[in-house]
Formats: structure tokens, C-alpha cells, sequence
């Protein structure tokens, strides 16, 4: 009888945790870009996320160091990217973030477009800028103005 029980309820937890993993309406589920260098690892998200046109768009990088998982203070990033075909750029450098070890950039998507995108980042001034792989990211088309 207990073993009863105790396949009932385990199968109501798998039940109830596989209903709260179901699909999240478009735009509403943040986007984690995850990315790795020789001697650091970035988390990067996106507000909004999916970004659009001619929006205000922040990016959180959060930065920590690669072996020992420890959050980098007072280092030096930029962020920076194009469009596929070449009709728009954006950059901006990082300012420190409240939290330890993460910062922000923000930048303006001027078309809808695929935008690739990519970081440079140094824990100081004495160290070389350790680049990002190039990722892409869609950006939305301009919302309808709502006055």
C-alpha cells in the first residue's frame, strides 16, 4: 500500500513539474546567452528580449572567472555588432552593474533585422581584450506607437 502511495504521488510531481515547463508566449521568455573565453565565462541577457527596432535595448553581462567561478569587478567590455547586411551597427562600452561581477550595455537596434553580435572584455587595463565568439540575434520589428 505505501509503495502505492508513494507511485501516486511522485507521479503527480512529474506531472505538475512537466505542466510548469510548457511553452512561454513569444517575447516573454528571457533569452541566456552563455559564452566562454580562454579565462572567463559570461551570462547575457537581454531587456526587452526579444529586442526591437528602435527601441532602448540593455544587455546584462554578468562575468565571472572561468576555473574559479568568481564574479570579475572593475573590468573593461564593450559590446558591438552588425547587421548581416551591413544597413546597421551598434556598440556600446560596459558600465558597472549593481551586483558583483556584472555589468551593462545599451544600444539602439535601428532595423529589424539579424544582428550579429560579439563582446570584447579585460579584467584591467594590464590584461589583452579576450573576444566572444560572434553570436546572432533577431530583433523584432518596431512596435506600433501607443498614444
Amino acid at each position: 500500500m505505501a509503495r502505492v502511495a508513494l507511485t501516486l504521488a511522485l507521479g503527480s510531481l512529474a506531472a505538475g513539474s512537466l505542466a510548469s515547463c510548457g511553452p512561454k508566449a513569444a517575447g516573454t521568455a528571457p533569452t541566456d546567452y552563455r559564452a566562454f573565453t580562454a579565462h572567463y565565462a559570461f551570462n547575457i541577457t537581454s531587456e526587452p528580449s526579444p529586442p526591437y527596432a528602435r527601441e532602448k535595448t540593455v544587455f546584462r553581462i554578468r562575468v565571472r572567472d572561468k576555473n574559479s567561478s568568481q564574479p570579475i569587478e572593475g573590468g573593461e567590455g564593450l559590446l558591438y555588432g552588425n547587421t548581416e547586411d551591413g544597413s546597421g551597427k551598434v556598440w556600446d562600452s560596459f558600465t558597472q552593474g549593481q551586483a558583483p561581477g556584472t555589468y551593462t550595455a545599451t544600444v539602439h537596434f535601428v532595423v529589424a533585422n539579424n544582428w550579429g553580435l560579439a563582446l570584447q572584455f579585460r579584467k584591467d587595463s594590464t590584461q589583452t581584450l579576450e573576444k566572444v565568439d560572434t553570436w546572432y540575434q533577431q530583433v523584432l520589428p518596431e512596435r506600433a506607437a501607443t498614444h
